[in-house]
């Protein structure tokens, strides 16, 4: 093989590489785009759910104090629990 030979064989190659490297580099652009989205999914669907987590503190503090009155709740623990409530509002 001559020199001409050995410069389409090196062409060859060297354009199948750089394709391979440009679909490489496309394929993890796509993975970053869908994972933004992904995270961008997620923070809206946070944002738009509703505080689920969140109790209403009144009903607490309902709760508390039947507690309390059935005697399950000494009158420290009952204090200490309502002004842990009182603060999360």
């Amino acid at each position: 093989m001559g020199l001409l030979g050995a410069m389409v064989v090196g062409g060859a190659v060297g354009r199948r590489s750089a394709r391979r490297q440009m679909e490489s580099m496309q394929a993890s652009q796509a993975q970053q785009q869908a994972a933004q989205a992904q995270q961008q999914a997620t923070q809206q669907a946070q944002a738009q759910a509703p505080s689920q987590g969140k109790k209403d503190p009144y009903q607490e503090l309902e709760k508390l104090g039947n507690l309390k009155k059935q005697g399950l709740l000494s009158e420290e623990e009952f204090q200490k629990m309502k002004t842990q409530i009182i603060s999360g509002m």
